[in-house]
């Protein structure tokens, strides 16, 4: 039997899926797909492989993910790992089994194209994700992820509905639509997204992953009007509610732009609920940079929140730049919490 242990975002929780099918006929082996997000991520993945090893001393232990591709060297000196691939190589996972090297980890900005596996179910779930693209363009100065995911890529319309279908035909009510950067998705995300509407005119409950307020079109937010089984939760990347910061993320959109955003999506769809992603303590944030994220909160009409105080990562613009005490980047992020606790 095949164990496959999970971190991090929804694009794992899918890829993971793809092993379990992949390799069903194998036994005693255990594969661990790492996140890489934060320095903290990657340190819990270590110390779950040590917990593995330890209670599965015969076991063939795989690690790959997005830390086995930015921090293979470490890895590959764990003597609990027997295997690390990078993210282009666990694509074809089962090739690699039987290779004699202990680390394969290629150049993840040489993987050009991309077509996702397909998959018949998700184990124990009610929602299946399907991946739509993978990699992004836009390097954000806190983020590691391009150099963990590469370029972005896109699969092929047809085979997202072929997926789809399959899916459905599974029993599946709810889609939910996942990648690194959906909204990169080329040749456009929203075209996409209609033609699933269009080809699946009974999908109890079409749903997204994170979503860029800055690649939010008018056509997205006219499918959300005139579709009512686009669900009505929206995720979105805003990570601060300042200006100056977002600048100094590299974000391509701005407070306004969000509070915008949240008013015309609520003008068509009555009962919208939005959540998003915020980083407390990113370099150089003053207590008043903070108290504008705390007012965007209110003044887009902000309903959940995913609270990070920063973490740095090595490899990144960010790390490089002036710190926030790490006592006042976890006080900022309990303090932006609990505005929206019950």
């Amino acid at each position: 039997m095949v164990q496959v242990v999970t971190f991090g975002c929804r694009i794992n929780s899918y890829e993971s899926e793809v092993f379990k099918e992949k390799l069903k006929d194998y036994d005693n082996l255990i594969v661990v797909n790492t996140c890489a997000v934060t320095a903290e991520a990657e340190r819990q993945c270590r110390q779950a492989i040590r917990k593995l090893r330890k209670e599965n001393p015969d076991a063939k232990i795989i690690v790959t993910g997005c830390a086995a591709q930015v921090s293979a060297a470490r890895f590959h000196e764990m003597p609990e790992v027997d295997m690390v691939l990078g993210n282009k190589e666990k694509t074809e996972i089962e090739k690699y089994l039987i290779a004699k090297e202990k680390t394969i980890v290629g150049d993840i900005f040489s993987f050009k194209g991309y077509d996702a596996y397909m998959i018949t179910g998700f184990e124990g779930r009610h929602r299946a994700f399907v991946e739509i693209q993978q990699g992004c363009n836009h390097h954000c100065t806190y983020c590691i992820v391009p150099y963990a995911r590469g370029n972005n890529r896109s699969v092929k319309k047809e085979k997202i509905l072929e997926q789809i279908k399959v899916l459905l035909d599974q029993g599946f009510k709810e889609i939910c639509l996942t990648g690194v950067d959906i909204c990169s998705y080329e040749p456009s995300f929203s075209d996409l997204v209609e033609d699933i509407l269009k080809t699946f005119p009974n999908l109890p409950s079409l749903q997204f992953g994170s979503l860029d307020p800055a690649a939010i079109d008018d056509k997205f937010i006219e499918l959300v009007k005139n579709y009512p089984n686009m669900h009505n939760y929206f995720h979105f990347s805003i990570q601060s509610g300042d200006n100056l910061i977002l600048k100094r993320m590299a974000r391509r959109h701005s407070r306004e732009d969000v509070i915008n955003l949240c008013k015309k999506l609520r003008a068509v769809k009555k009962d919208c609920i939005f959540g998003a992603d915020f980083i407390c303590g990113f370099p150089t944030e003053t207590e008043e940079n903070f108290n504008n994220t705390m007012k965007l909160v209110d003044e887009a009409g902000l309903d959940r929140l995913h609270v990070f105080p920063y973490s740095e990562r090595p490899g990144t613009p960010a790390a490089k730049m002036p710190q926030v005490p790490v006592n006042v980047r976890r006080q900022r992020a309990e303090k932006l919490r609990k505005k929206r606790e019950n």
